[in-house]
């Protein structure tokens, strides 16, 4: 069967079960990857084991290892590719040091690959293993990946929360930027809040605080309401640790600390365009502050007027959201730049750095102003885990998804049907997430699919760093956001816009804010491609 058909199958499955049979997420990707798995024959599993560990030989016959691909030198054989996706095995070979960089003197020909016999006997061995099996390889390897950070962001988010460090963080970037800029301290408010909270709880948090203002100054509410959707909606889907942009990272092989720091960049165009798009919406558009069953008048003057001592400092409650985001920052951009330190990899360590973050969330907790018992602050970890827990399976049945999909060999279709893989692939990506996004409403779902498409592209080979798809993969995740996702709900019902007025103006802000996303990622990876 071809790798494309089972590709479609996988995506039916996906979203024919959310919106059909109203699956949770989890089931409807297991599901996808058993019949793919199911489907998907031992030939093609050995197929893209051997194209996943064999070195290409390049047109001026050196043998270049991939990003992710280890060459060993040794008793190995020469792999012939034919006329269509098929390698076959041309010649044994023992492979020297000298070989590696003049293969044809060695007997390989332009397009041939090589593979160590430790290699071909592992993917020989892969190709043996029933569907489950190998469904339970992905959904292993990705928990590996993402299990720990996920559920460390998750106890950030939490105690960020209940500490009263968030809203610390939204008064004092408020005060910062002074009442005449207070939308772009909701953006900047939004944006480093939704990097380890999830984005309906950054909206329950901040939308508040924008009624109160609305309260305050009597005018701009929607103005107001579309800068919070604009900054946090967008760390959402771009910046790690939030669920979907890890996920891609790690399927994609991006190195965390860059994939922050490339999704700040983004991000930071990407609002930019959104609170552009916010001031023009409100100077056409009127919304009235209507009432609501969350909050009663005297509640939100009461907010307007909180005393900042009953709150943390700035400074501590930013800690726990800075120091894991600056240490991995900090390692990659030492990494790029080739300085060594005793305990490198230790301090940039993608699990050390969420751990430490969450570790300073919880002392928020124990000795804030709002000082917590233990009591309380284990029941706020149970909570947290449990949130955390969920997003942790749906995430790794992606990755078993995504891992069964990639066995197809549908890499080797790809290299097939688009022999160059130029910055072309960007926008594919971004349109693959897109489509997958409309149509069951999900961001992070989207980009977990999309990312089981796109990810053998990688393996194939990409002229630019897959941080520029991964980035494309999230700004692809912001439209189209209409009745089917349940942040059009929460955004609807909390701030009291109308489902007319919400597609006037958040869901035309998300097309906007991601096609400048996409123009900045092309535009990236063809003056900076990073490789």
């Amino acid at each position: 069967m071809s790798p494309l058909l089972l590709l479609l199958i996988g995506m039916l499955i996906v979203i024919g079960g959310i919106l059909l049979f109203r699956l949770h997420a989890f089931l409807a990707l297991i599901f996808a990857a058993f019949v793919v798995a199911a489907l998907t024959t031992s030939d093609m599993v050995e197929r893209h084991e051997i194209r996943l560990a064999s070195i290409p030989v390049t047109a001026d016959g050196a043998l270049t290892p991939g990003m992710r691909q280890n060459l060993i030198l040794g008793h190995g054989e020469i792999i012939r590719a034919g006329e269509h996706t098929e390698l076959t095995p041309a010649a044994k070979i023992q492979l020297s040091k000298n070989a590696t960089t003049n293969a044809f003197q060695s007997g390989f020909q332009p397009g041939d690959r090589f593979i160590h016999h430790t290699q071909m006997s592992a993917a020989k061995k892969t190709a043996g293993k029933n569907p489950m099996q190998r469904i339970a390889d992905g959904f292993g390897k990705t928990c590996l990946g993402i299990g720990i950070l996920i559920a460390m962001a998750a106890i950030i988010g939490k105690t960020l929360m209940d500490s009263g460090a968030a809203e610390r963080i939204v008064l004092g970037l408020g005060r910062a930027f002074g009442v005449n800029n207070t939308p772009l301290a909701f953006i900047a408010s939004g944006f480093t809040l939704g990097i380890p909270v999830f984005f309906d709880t950054v909206f329950y948090l901040m939308i508040p605080l924008g009624k109160a203002l609305r309260v305050k100054t009597g005018r701009d509410y929607l103005l107001y309401v579309l800068c919070i959707v604009a900054g946090g909606t967008m760390a959402h889907s771009l910046v790690p640790p939030t669920p979907g942009p890890l996920f891609v990272a790690e399927e994609l092989g991006v190195d965390l600390g860059l994939m922050i720091l490339a999704g700040c960049i983004v991000g930071l165009f990407t609002v930019t365009s959104g609170y552009f798009f916010a001031r023009f919406a409100n100077s056409r558009l009127d919304v009235p502050l209507r009432p609501s069953a969350e909050l009663s008048q005297a509640e939100l003057q009461a907010m307007v007027d909180r005393d900042p001592v009953e709150l943390p400092g700035l400074f501590v409650s930013l800690l726990p959201i800075f120091l894991p985001v600056g240490l991995l920052a900090t390692g990659t951009i030492f990494k790029m730049s080739g300085i060594e330190f005793p305990g490198r990899s230790i301090v940039a360590d993608k699990n050390v750095a969420l751990t430490l973050g969450a570790i300073c969330g919880l002392l928020l907790l124990a000795f804030g102003p709002k000082r917590h018992s233990r009591s309380r602050i284990s029941n706020a970890v149970q909570a947290a885990l449990a949130s955390g827990g969920v997003i942790i399976l749906i995430t790794a049945a992606g990755g078993a998804f995504g891992h069964v999909l990639r066995q197809t060999d549908i890499s080797g279709t790809i290299q097939h049907l688009m022999p160059a893989t130029q910055t072309g692939l960007i926008p594919l990506a971004f349109l693959v997430t897109l489509i997958i996004r409309t149509a069951q409403g999900s961001a992070t779902v989207a980009m977990i699919t999309a990312v089981g498409i796109m990810s053998p592209l990688v393996d194939a080979g990409l002229e630019f760093h897959p941080v520029y798809l991964a980035l494309a993969i999230g700004c692809g995740s912001k439209p189209i956001s209409w009745m089917n996702d349940s942040g059009f709900w929460v955004i609807s019902k909390m701030s009291g816009l109308t489902e007319a007025e919400m597609l006037k103006t958040n869901t035309i802000m998300g097309c906007v804010m991601a096609t400048v996303g996409l123009g900045i990622c092309m535009l990236g990876a063809t003056l900076l491609p990073l490789i």
